[in-house]
């Protein structure tokens, strides 16, 4: 029997991500992601759903997202689905899905000033490691690549 745990998604930061280190040292990055979903209704009316999900990054990855990723950034996260729980102050028990990134991607460029709409990225760049520490080692991280780079 066949079994898959991997999610693709493509949506914006909602906020910063935040950074921390773990006793060992390893640095785990955590941040938010609204992901959009547009259709049309029975009735043929344009609807819209925004499903905002909690995503985490581990070791190299988690500093490339804490150094490149900003609050707006529009990004591809490919990983898996971990369940959390735990306990809380309440005493009632509480889970959360969130996304364990094995590959970080900017997915558009959004200007920051009026009139550069139609300017190029200045960086694409993107990153993958592990999602938990004590995993395999990490992909290296490839430079982003330019038309100088291409031989023909």
């Amino acid at each position: 029997m066949l079994e898959m745990n991997k999610v693709m998604l493509i949506g914006n930061l909602t906020q910063d991500p935040e950074i921390r280190s773990l006793t060992s040292g390893t640095p785990v990055t955590k941040f938010r992601l609204a992901v959009n979903r547009r259709y049309k209704d029975r009735n043929g009316e344009r609807q819209e759903e925004t499903l905002f999900v909690q995503v985490e990054c581990w070791a190299r990855l988690a500093e490339f997202c804490s150094e490149w990723l900003k609050k707006g950034s529009r990004i591809f996260v490919e990983g898996r689905l971990k369940l959390d729980s735990w306990e809380g102050k309440d005493g009632a028990k509480r889970s959360m899905i969130k996304v364990l990134a094995d590959r970080v991607q900017f997915a558009g460029f959004r200007p920051a000033e009026p009139g550069a709409e139609n300017a190029p990225p200045k960086k694409e760049a993107f990153a993958s490691g592990t999602a938990e520490a004590g995993m395999a080692e990490p992909e290296p991280e490839l430079p982003p690549s330019t038309d100088d780079d291409l031989p023909f």
